[in-house]
């Protein structure tokens, strides 16, 4: 049997008719730029997720970015983010020459740790990047905590958050709702993903909402009329058409995904080298991937390799220790959890369309590695 890690051609054959009408109504009407899906995308997120106000752009990426700017994390300005995470949670900053802090993560969540944050803030600490990471939001009561302590704005990177909620102060909040900003990453392989790039700015700031639509063309409010240097940087109209599909679907896929979550859990709970995700009481998870934590980390994806199962490892190398950051002059040993996790953590296959059969067959394979 073959398992891939992500098979994006399972869910179109599912909903063709209507993936094939939202597309073909898009070229009919030849409005590709900011077109009526692209507005009504972003209602329906605002909808969905209880934010008041959504910006499209061209993909998750340029949404930090953006956001970034606008919070004025720039200009050798310090922004807190966790070290165990993709590149862009720290780029961001990077581009826009402020100055990303890491801190270590949580071993059992893998969220940013918030105490060892506390313990990095000083006087140039203008924010807190926190990202929400593979099936729950970080500690957001702790977070705000910081920030409102320390006067310091929130950028919520929620690129694999999409559906994650978490109880704050007695309310049940979409991920991406607490902070200044949050983002979305729309990338195909996300629980709400597009058939390309794509992403999204959400806020319940109205200042910070008008920002956000000027800074994604340009800068400008009114045609050929700059208040700030922006960007260039829209959501596509065809994929805005795709992800509305998805979007009207979403609440099954993510039950889908639960399902083969709880499945993992069952057939692998007695593997002993083997530890599963701990999910705090307050979240609402959402199976974006699934990750173990592996002893023999290396040889299991290799076995599971020349089985045909598609696997992933997120992430091999911390931020500190990529060559892009050697500046900031951290180095190995500085960070020992997150480079304990590099070496263990191992995603298996997750999308709503695997098959019971499947899932079983992974985790038998994961068996037979350890009894060998």
């Amino acid at each position: 049997m073959k398992v891939p890690f992500y098979d994006a051609t399972r869910e179109y054959k599912l909903y063709k008719a209507q993936f094939d009408k939202a597309i073909s109504d898009v070229v009919s009407s030849g409005a590709f730029i900011l077109g009526k899906e692209v507005q009504d995308f972003e209602e329906s997120i605002c909808k969905y997720t209880g934010a008041k106000y959504a910006v499209s752009v061209a993909n998750g990426s340029d949404a930090l970015l953006i956001a970034s700017d606008i919070l004025g994390y720039k200009n050798g300005a310090e922004v807190i983010t966790p070290v165990f995470t993709f590149f862009a949670s720290a780029s961001c900053i990077a581009r826009l020459n402020g100055k990303p802090i890491f801190c270590d993560v949580d071993e059992d969540t893998f969220n940013m740790n918030m105490k060892d944050a506390e313990n990095r803030i000083t006087n140039k600490t203008a924010g807190i990047l926190p990202v929400h990471l593979f099936l729950q939001t970080a500690d957001m009561k702790a977070c705000m905590e910081l920030a409102q302590k320390h006067r310091l704005t929130i950028l919520e990177d929620a690129a694999e958050a999409f559906g994650m909620r978490t109880n704050y102060k007695g309310n049940d909040l979409h991920a991406g709702l607490i902070g200044d900003f949050g983002i979305f990453s729309f990338f195909p392989t996300k629980t709400l993903g597009a058939y390309g790039d794509a992403g999204m700015i959400i806020t319940n700031n109205e200042e910070l909402y008008n920002k956000a639509l000027s800074y994604r063309t340009h800068g400008s409010t009114k045609r050929y009329y700059h208040d700030y240097v922006g960007c260039n940087s829209r959501l596509d109209t065809l994929q805005a058409a795709v992800l509305n599909v998805k979007l009207s679907h979403i609440d099954n896929a993510i039950q889908n995904r639960a399902k083969i979550a709880a499945q993992y859990r069952e057939l692998l709970k007695n593997v002993s080298e083997i530890k599963l995700p701990v999910v705090i009481d307050n979240n609402k998870e959402v199976n974006y991937v699934f990750c173990i934590k592996a002893e023999n980390r290396d040889s299991l994806e290799n076995y599971l390799k020349s089985k045909e199962i598609g696997t992933s490892i997120y992430y091999p190398v911390p931020l500190h220790l990529q060559k892009c950051f050697e500046y900031l002059g951290y180095k190995k040993g500085d960070f020992p959890v997150s480079e304990k996790l590099s070496k263990t953590v191992l995603a298996l296959p997750m999308f709503p369309e695997l098959t019971e059969d499947e899932v079983s067959f992974v985790c038998e394979t994961i068996k037979e590695f350890y009894r060998k």
